[in-house]
């Protein structure tokens, strides 16, 4: 054996091997931790709601809604599905979030809304509707073709779905990366943040596949080419 050459003993190990027990894991808390994320002290609209609730008034302008029955998949707080019900809508709604319920309860105890998700049976609970709103909701949704199901199966026969989200194009992009923004706009530091980056053809692509008929695609906040969110309107075949 030379100078450099190290002498190694292998340690004996006796079979069989005694492993501690595994770890018990309520996967039902764990999976509700991961979408419930967001907390809630009261019932007022945020400040993406003035120019949403803008560009949804003029869709419903274009598209009678009837009978005037709704339901807002990630309701928060209640605060649009109270805007709903001042335009003549009877509301229910789900949101995964214990607090924003709460708060919704509290501030508006005539509406329908339960603590819930796309994730659940939701069609099954509440029956069908001919108009569906869930706004900034697919950018958190870690299965989104389960979400998109979910909103198909709550949709009635010809019913209209409006679906908001962060928008992504060629410019907006390009910005971002010229100024330096992605950090920021990706929100990797933020608890339960935006984990899906969406684009019109991308979210055009996870409805088709659900069955539903993108109508139109409203890019609204900013100019057209930077806009801070996309109104999509889609719609359940008759």
């Amino acid at each position: 054996m030379g100078p450099c050459d190290v002498a190694y003993r292998w340690p004996r190990i006796d079979f069989p091997v005694s492993f501690p027990p595994p770890l018990s894991i309520d996967v039902d808390q764990l999976n509700s931790h991961r979408i419930s994320g967001y907390d809630y002290s009261n019932g007022a609209c945020n400040c993406a709601h003035g120019y949403l609730l803008n560009a949804i008034t003029q869709v419903l302008k274009r598209r009678k809604i009837t009978p005037r029955r709704a339901f807002d998949l990630g309701c928060g707080n209640g605060s649009v599905a109270h805007w709903l019900a001042t335009q003549n809508f009877a509301i229910s709604g789900v949101d995964p979030s214990e607090s924003g319920i709460a708060e919704a309860n509290r501030a508006f105890p005539t509406l329908d809304l339960r603590v819930g998700s796309a994730y659940d049976p939701l069609h099954s609970l509440f029956g069908t509707f001919p108009l569906l709103l869930s706004l900034e909701v697919v950018e958190h949704v870690y299965a989104p073709r389960d979400f998109a199901k979910c909103v198909a199966d709550l949709l009635s026969p010809g019913g209209i779905a409006l679906i908001s989200t962060p928008y992504h194009g060629y410019w907006k992009n390009l910005a971002l990366a010229i100024t330096g923004k992605f950090d920021s706009h990706f929100t990797a530091l933020w608890d339960h943040g935006h984990i899906k980056f969406w684009s019109p053809n991308t979210i055009t692509t996870l409805l088709s596949e659900a069955g539903l008929t993108v109508l139109e695609i409203n890019r609204v906040g900013r100019l057209p080419q930077f806009a801070k969110t996309m109104l999509v309107v889609a719609q359940k075949c008759a």
